[in-house]
């Protein structure tokens, strides 16, 4: 199981509490010192507030590349300010109950997190707890810890209107890289006998299966941990796969449901060709994200119907976006320049 892990060695750092000024903690922490807070957890969002402040001042502009180097600045500077944890509790006053700390943490007792570990726990166990409503499926879903949740349905939707027209063979779908599960779910409603959901992320995996033990679905859905679609040989009648949308590096688990390495599309092209059915269909859902963000950056599906030479279109259906969230901290998108898109193929005529 992935779980944020403990920090190790032995790290010079000085004790810090409500009497010292965040500001100057901030500038400490962007200069490498590292600190542990030692009285209430409020202090440590002051100086992460503040923290955040002192970096967005300097902040060239608002482009892509501009969030991504703030958010890695961020990201390194606040990861010095340290948490005490004992007993799978956070050993300061008035600090949250995080349920993840006795699940993920059995076999330690005390130990240290960042700052920013301890948020994205409690953020994901309020999640988990409280689960999140998916209107394509008309239930709620609890994504287990490190689990990639969606909050936006439109090509959840486009794949749904998709579904309900297919009138191909239905004996086995693979959902692959399905997260927590929602398009596996989608093909369970749509009366599919057989899914194989796989994903490289144990902890999507286990959270499907947390799913299914808390309501089953109509079908049988298989978990499987691996690198797309899986060692199995059987060929699938469908092949759905909702890749991350902009190329990139990615440095925690959920980046790897955003961010796409430069082999990803050829190795799974080459996979579903390999895997497919003979009168089969691969779905691909995807965005034009990336080219509204730097217009000479390449459409790795168009690149496979140009120059592959294993797959031709059937048919391209796409959904208008709507606008980014006001609570969200990210860059706003721009809806109108951006579409979802479901690509469907299937194997190139002889």
């Amino acid at each position: 199981m992935i779980r944020p892990e403990p920090l190790e060695g032995e790290i010079p750092l000085d004790l810090v509490d409500k009497t010292i000024d965040p500001g100057d903690i901030a500038k400490a922490l962007i200069d490498g010192k590292y600190f542990l807070v030692s009285d209430y957890f409020s202090t440590g969002l002051a100086i992460l507030a503040a923290l955040r402040r002192t970096l967005d001042k300097g902040r060239p502009g608002d482009s892509h590349s501009d969030e991504r180097a703030f958010r890695s600045a961020f990201k390194t500077a606040s990861a010095r300010l340290l948490v005490p944890i004992r007993d799978n509790r956070i050993d300061l006053k008035k600090a949250p109950a995080i349920g993840w700390l006795k699940e993920l943490y059995p076999d330690i007792s005390r130990f240290v997190l960042s700052f920013p570990q301890v948020q994205g726990l409690n953020s994901s166990w309020q999640w988990y707890e409280k689960g999140a409503q998916m209107p394509v499926l008309h239930r709620r879903l609890h994504p287990f810890y490190g689990t990639y949740l969606p909050t936006r349905f439109e090509h959840l939707e486009l794949f749904a209107g998709w579904l309900k027209k297919y009138r191909g063979n239905q004996t086995l779908a693979i959902d692959v890289g399905t997260g927590c599960g929602v398009m596996a779910f989608q093909l369970s409603q749509a009366h599919w006998p057989r899914i194989l959901a796989t994903d490289i992320n144990p902890n999507a995996l286990e959270s499907v299966r947390r799913e299914l033990k808390r309501k089953p679905a109509r079908a049988e859905i298989k978990t499987e941990e691996a690198d797309l679609l899986g060692k199995g040989e059987e060929p699938a009648d469908l092949i759905v796969f909702n890749p991350p949308w902009l190329p990139g590096k990615t440095h925690n688990t959920l980046d790897l449901a955003i961010y796409y390495p430069e082999d990803l599309f050829e190795r799974f092209f080459a996979a579903a060709a390999k895997r497919l059915a003979p009168k089969g269909r691969v779905i691909v859902i995807f965005s034009n994200l990336a080219q509204t963000e730097d217009s000479g950056s390449g459409h790795p599906v168009r690149k496979e119907l140009e120059e592959g030479g294993r797959f031709e279109l059937v048919q391209r259906l796409e959904g208008k976006v709507g606008a980014s969230s006001n609570k969200t901290k990210r860059r706003k998108r721009v809806p109108s320049k951006e579409i979802v898109e479901l690509w469907e193929l299937q194997r190139k005529s002889a």
